[in-house]
């Protein structure tokens, strides 16, 4: 009897092998993806919308869903859905684009991904470290394309920094300056929404709304410091609760260091990065990439020069960045779709997305206690710090209505090397 009960269990889960495996090809045998966008605010529409118009070859419009009812009209034929856990598991969809406000990113993508789905979430992947390891965890089926909304890798700029850096042409990275105050908001953007610039709706402020691009571009470049001291001003520029105006500092095990600045409140704004390492200094601003490459690497110039005030020849190069033919949106969705369909590798996989969560965190964190910190940052004590902020708030959202059509989102999309 125990023999038969063994080799009936045996068949079982062959069956079960088999039938997983033929899910798996059926997935890869999708000739078009059919994709369900889950919040309609400014991005999810404009994800919503290049799929709706064809720009996405491969991808179809099958789904959309948001509390506000009065949207479906936008996308006359695709089924709606208010509530974004039944678009999940509506049998509608192989994929969902998540582009809710931040707290709902890492609930809905969890159901997403247990629903079998393909899943694009918006960044940040979620609001703090603990949260982002919870919604990574779900991601046990290698099979589900999972990628994030980083719309500024593909930025041929940061392509070629990234390249410059990783293969060392600039030696040994001595120092990064980082100025990225372009990121201006008015008052009335703000007031836009009430989960905004809150402790309790958003999580926090430039730093989880508009930072996560550079956070991301600056973690995927130099790779992740080891010390963080953050010093956060908190409505400094606005009447909002939030971070508006921070200046981080960085420090690798190798002695190297990085300064990041960003603000919301400062018009015009500056982009500019700087990297210094051992073979010159490479700025980028502008769009334009400039590098003035030493003779003589620093180092061995400084010990073997016979002259005590000299100074290192260096070549002025102008490096050459071909033109970007689309925007970073566009490409990160084309991208998603071709992982699907085709097995192509992500620009932008999930699991890099905690790092950014875990960079802005630090920040916060030290601001908030007046203290460095170190990295990896202790998760858990992040998340009882950001709910005692939000349990402690007195603070009173005041809000106005934008009339539709009144505003061009676009202005958003502009490529931050730029």
């Amino acid at each position: 009897m125990a023999f038969s009960m063994d080799k009936a269990m045996l068949v079982f889960e062959v069956f079960l092998r088999k039938i997983t495996v033929a899910m798996s090809k059926k997935k890869r045998r999708l000739s078009k993806v059919r994709v369900g966008i889950i919040g309609l605010g400014g991005m999810g529409s404009a994800h919503a919308n290049a799929i709706f118009s064809g720009k996405i070859p491969g991808c179809e419009l099958s789904a959309v869903s948001d509390q506000d009812g009065s949207k479906a009209a936008n996308f006359p034929g695709v089924s709606f859905f208010e509530d974004g856990g039944a678009l999940i598991t509506s049998g509608e969809v192989d994929a969902v684009v998540i582009a809710t406000p931040h707290y709902a990113h890492t609930t809905l993508g969890i159901a997403a991904l247990k629903a079998g789905l393909h899943v694009l979430v918006e960044k940040p992947i979620s609001v703090h470290k603990a949260d982002a390891e919870k919604l990574l965890a779900a991601h046990t089926d290698r099979e589900q394309i999972f990628g994030a909304m980083f719309n500024v890798r593909p930025d041929p700029c940061y392509q070629k920094v990234r390249e410059l850096v990783r293969g060392g042409e600039l030696g040994k990275i001595r120092r990064v300056n980082w100025i990225v105050t372009t990121w201006f908001r008015t008052e009335a953007y703000y007031a836009s929404g009430g989960w905004r610039a809150t402790w309790k709706g958003e999580g926090g402020g430039v730093l989880l709304n508009q930072c996560p691009h550079n956070l991301d571009l600056y973690q995927w470049i130099f790779g992740m410091p080891s010390k963080v001291r953050g010093f956060c001003q908190f409505g400094r520029y606005h009447n909002i609760e939030v971070e508006d105006d921070v200046t981080a500092y960085f420090e690798y095990p190798d002695g190297s260091t990085a300064v990041f600045i960003t603000s919301t409140g400062e018009s015009p704004g500056t982009n500019r990065l700087e990297v210094t390492g051992e073979q010159g200094r490479l700025t980028l601003e502008n769009g334009v990439l400039r590098y003035l490459r030493n003779e003589i690497p620093t180092e061995k110039y400084s010990k073997t020069t016979a002259d005590r005030f000299g100074v290192i020849p260096c070549w002025d190069v102008s490096i050459p960045i071909p033109p970007s033919t689309e925007s970073g949106h566009i490409s990160i969705l084309k991208n998603f779709t071709d992982a699907i369909l085709h097995g192509k590798p992500l620009l932008a996989p999930a699991h890099e997305g905690i790092r950014s969560v875990e960079l802005g965190n630090a920040i916060l964190y030290s601001s908030l206690t007046e203290k460095t910190v170190s990295l990896p940052l202790d998760g858990r004590a992040y998340e009882r710090k950001l709910n005692e902020l939000i349990k402690n708030s007195k603070f009173k959202k005041k809000m106005t209505k934008t009339k539709a059509g009144a505003e061009d989102f676009s202005k958003s999309f502009a490529m931050t090397s730029k």
